[in-house]
């Protein structure tokens, strides 16, 4: 091997698909005209073909490579549509979002939010406190 066949450092290459299971790949550098078969320290799949991955090559040889893992682009907060967000905060606000329903559930006690505008609450005990008016609004208040 010559001192230009060997690779030192991590080579972003490209997965272009499997052969018998095996993970082939093309990098820069590739002193072959077609992709290479590598090993793989990371679990890839048929869904993966196409994306960057980072390769480093075993003993420095170029005809061995090895993915160590998958390229993976940050992904910005405000760049996610509002509507596929689950959980939002500003840092005075915590926003849950869910489709159909939220439960927050400890022991005995449960709050539970549905989609058609339904809320339970249950519990042992049910406290209200109110420091000004509590008020029970609704079409119709039913007791016991």
């Amino acid at each position: 091997m010559t001192v230009r066949e060997a690779v030192d450092g991590v080579v972003i290459g490209l997965l272009i698909g499997f052969e018998d299971g095996r993970p082939l790949v093309v990098f820069p550098g590739n002193p072959r005209e077609t992709a290479r078969p590598a090993r793989s320290l990371a679990h890839l799949s048929a869904d993966d073909a196409g994306c960057e991955v980072a390769l480093l090559f075993e003993d420095g040889a170029l005809e061995r490579p090895l993915i160590v893992g998958r390229i993976v682009e940050p992904v910005r907060p405000d760049a996610v549509p509002k509507e596929t967000r689950e959980i939002e905060h500003d840092g005075e606000t915590v926003r849950i979002t869910a489709k159909e329903r939220i439960e927050l559930r400890v022991g005995d006690s449960a709050i539970i939010l549905e989609k058609d505008g339904h809320v339970t609450v249950r519990g042992r005990n049910l406290v209200s406190h109110a420091s000004a008016s509590n008020r029970i609004r609704g079409g119709s208040i039913n007791l016991n």
